[in-house]
């Protein structure tokens, strides 16, 4: 079984604290969905757990399978089959989606890395998510639309088969049919691998596709909250600040507050 273990985890970016003595265990098998109001720090825990540099950890540690994160290289983190699917993938001009999986891939297979096997599978997972073929010979994301690039980055998952999956807010900007497909493609991915999984989303919609066994509230740099799915019901009915004992508070609102506290 994998695990990923955050313990009294407090981080910054710009000198302004973001989290703050925030705890959480996810094992293999279980999908586990963090909401909270924009600006909470949602986004800042996959891209801390990931490696994203301009994040700093001040206290606490981050663990998977006992291994300590925290000074690893992105690189070092996907190695150990972290993956993170991002909320705005980036447009790489000049690299297109087949070479830089087949790079990837071939560089952590090594030897055993088969280039037939290799086209055989990822044209079989751009056939299951729907893309089009022509997608895989163009650059990163060049000229996709929202849809597309969010396909493009499940696409990425399927081919890495990472054991500890983070999705932020892969739901967000997509039509009816592109939320089904997607949907239908992370939940196979889920019983077929078993992995441990992070979700973060606004919207229960998703949650109708991928069967969560967590939920949590963020609020005040770590979880106020935690239940299963009908805590995503109870949201959906009631808003945030129905449920919450305390004011949530945004980030961007506590930067506020710091300056002029120090003005």
């Amino acid at each position: 079984m994998n695990t990923l273990k955050i313990e009294n985890l407090t981080v910054s970016v710009d000198n302004k604290i973001i989290l703050k003595d925030f705890n959480l265990t996810i094992n293999s098998g279980e999908i586990h969905v963090l909401m909270g109001v924009n600006g909470i720090g949602k986004s800042t825990l996959t891209k801390v757990i990931m490696g994203d540099p301009t994040y700093k950890i001040e206290e606490g540690n981050i663990y998977y399978n006992d291994i300590l994160l925290n000074n690893m290289s992105v690189d070092e983190r996907s190695r150990l089959g972290i993956f993170l699917g991002m909320q705005l993938p980036l447009e790489i001009e000049g690299v297109t989606n087949a070479d830089f999986l087949r790079s990837a891939l071939s560089i952590r297979e090594k030897e055993s890395f088969k280039l037939f096997d290799f086209i055989k599978e990822l044209d079989k997972n751009v056939e299951l998510l729907d893309m089009d073929k022509s997608m895989i010979h163009r650059g990163i994301n060049q000229g996709f639309s929202g849809g597309e690039r969010k396909k493009n980055e499940i696409l990425q998952m399927y081919m890495l088969k990472p054991s500890l999956v983070m999705l932020d807010e892969i739901d967000s900007g997509l039509d009816v049919d592109s939320l089904k497909v997607i949907g239908d493609s992370i939940y196979e991915y889920y019983k077929k691998y078993n992995p441990g999984m992070i979700l973060i989303t606004h919207y229960e919609r998703l949650l109708d596709y991928v069967k969560p066994t967590h939920v949590h509230i963020i609020n005040n740099g770590k979880i106020e909250r935690s239940g299963d799915v009908s805590l995503v019901k109870e949201i959906e009915e009631n808003g945030f600040k129905n449920i919450s004992s305390k004011k949530f508070v945004s980030t961007s609102e506590c930067i506020i507050k710091e300056k002029l506290k120090n003005e």
